[in-house]
């Protein structure tokens, strides 16, 4: 029997695929994932389940989307019965490994991990006390327009996290490659950045205010937008923020991809220099996506392409194509089952994603369905949403309007011309509409989450007045917090 690979998943947080060097961006700083670009398959149609952080990892662990696995928004809890691809590679015989973040809501901080070996940056428990950040800032990590008036130079607790996992992370390679355990293994190694605060090294942040553009919208764009993008552009303000403002939030976003590359960098070295890097896979991918200005938005939360597709590369010295490109639409939710077969484990039950095992080894599969759903739920005032990318062409229906958007990727990548009310375009805005909507219902959506949040009360009681165990959790270092208007 050949020897199984072990694994070192990397997941950042809010990286928009088109902030990397091997994705065709000439201005910013990424040499370590473009060399592990270069070295293996970058995926350039990934998609992730949701455009917001906890819909987008439990889909991403479990294989399922968000309405097999009710988890829309980010108050949701993964229930601990539904399986996880660490669930399937610890009964094949892996030892699975999380460090750093993962945002599992509740309790159970593991759903199939057999350690973590740092913890996650937010709170565990609603209401309940989380991690000490220090001193962040109100509304700047969140989707408001002060996350980027705040935008500059300066620390965060972010970035010390970030540092302290890259550490933590190392030091298990190191321990693994001079101890005497036989399993091979599964690291997932969770990066909160490039998340906002939009706050980055000071000799980062001047190098790249020099060089950045701001995003024009065409005349006449917000007159012709969906009201549901109109809606989604009051609520958060951002028709408010000026060109410097945006400047300065750009500049800001760059330099916490590049800070986040030289993480990942120390990362790859250890294990290149392991004794088992060659017997390693290494995937790298992020939650969803940032718009950073593009389209006059901010965040995710979107179906854009700068919110709601992700970088996806693929590793493995000798069996992985090296230098490919695959532009096959595919999933987050497709990672899970691609690392259970080629650990040679049963696939998990039920599970939407599907193996890109023949992507990465022949790059032929004449087969795949060439195709991606995804869910939005913002809440308050803006109703549950899905996506469907099916081949060239984008669909996104929201809950309560009479009309989707639709867009042909193909001749309009920037997605900025709505065919939705092409004559040209009725049939297949019929075929996808009616593929999109197959199976999900917008008004269950919000009928399960008004049940939900009728439960968090109590849960929020109990999370703020019984003591908690939050030895597992990370604690922000002293100072290490600064930020432009101190």
């Amino acid at each position: 029997m050949a020897k199984r690979p072990n694994f070192v998943v990397i997941i950042s947080d809010q990286h928009s695929p088109h902030f990397l060097g091997c994705t065709g961006n000439s201005l910013v700083r990424t040499p370590h994932l473009d060399a592990l670009a270069a070295r293996g398959t970058v995926f350039d149609a990934t998609y992730c389940g949701a455009p917001l952080c906890v819909p987008s990892r439990m889909t991403f662990m479990t294989g399922r989307h968000c309405s097999d696995i009710g988890v829309w928004t980010n108050g949701c809890m993964l229930p601990s019965d539904i399986p996880t691809f660490a669930h399937g590679l610890g009964a094949a015989g892996y030892e699975t490994v999380l460090g750093g973040r993962m945002h599992f809501v509740g309790p159970d901080q593991r759903h199939g991990f057999e350690k973590r070996i740092i913890g996650d940056v937010l709170s565990p428990l609603p209401g309940g006390p989380g991690p000490d950040l220090g001193h962040i800032p109100t509304g700047t990590t969140g989707q408001t327009h002060r996350a980027v008036e705040i935008a500059g130079p300066g620390r965060t607790a972010y970035q010390a996290f970030d540092v302290d996992v890259t550490d933590t992370c190392r030091r298990f390679l190191e321990e693994r490659d001079g101890g005497d355990e036989e399993r091979p293994f599964c690291l997932v190694v969770g990066y909160v950045l490039p998340h906002c605060p939009f706050i980055c090294p000071k000799e980062l942040y001047e190098e790249y205010l020099k060089k950045i553009d701001v995003p024009q919208l065409p005349g006449g764009y917000l007159e012709q937008l969906h009201p549901a993008l109109r809606l989604w552009r009051e609520v958060r303000g951002v028709d408010g923020l000026n060109e410097e403002q945006i400047r300065s939030a750009r500049a800001a976003y760059y330099g916490l991809v590049t800070f986040m590359d030289e993480q990942i960098g120390r990362l790859l070295k250890t294990l290149t220099d392991s004794s088992f890097g060659e017997e390693t896979v290494v995937v790298y991918t992020s939650d969803h996506g940032e718009m950073a200005g593009e389209h006059g938005m901010w965040w995710k939360s979107s179906f854009y392409e700068g919110s709601a597709r992700v970088p996806a590369i693929w590793s493995w010295p000798g069996r992985v194509r090296e230098g490919a490109r695959v532009g096959a639409v595919n999933s987050l939710l497709d990672i899970g089952p691609t690392l259970l077969d080629l650990a040679g484990a049963e696939p998990l039950p039920k599970v939407a994603g599907r193996s890109l095992r023949r992507f990465l080894e022949d790059g032929l599969v004449p087969d795949w369905p060439d195709c991606a759903l995804a869910e939005n739920v913002n809440g308050g005032r803006e109703r549950p949403a899905r996506m469907l990318r099916q081949g060239k062409w984008k669909l996104n229906w929201y809950h309560g309007f009479n009309r989707p958007q639709l867009f042909d990727l193909e001749t309009d990548p920037k997605e900025l011309e709505d065919r939705a009310d092409d004559p040209t375009c009725v049939a297949v805005r019929k075929e996808l509409l009616n593929r999109a909507l197959e199976g999900w219902d917008g008004d269950l959506i919000e009928a399960r989450l008004r049940q939900q949040a009728a439960t968090r009360p109590l849960l929020r009681q109990w999370g703020e007045r019984v003591p908690h165990d939050l030895s597992n959790f990370w604690r922000a270092p002293l100072g290490c917090n600064v930020f432009p208007e101190e």
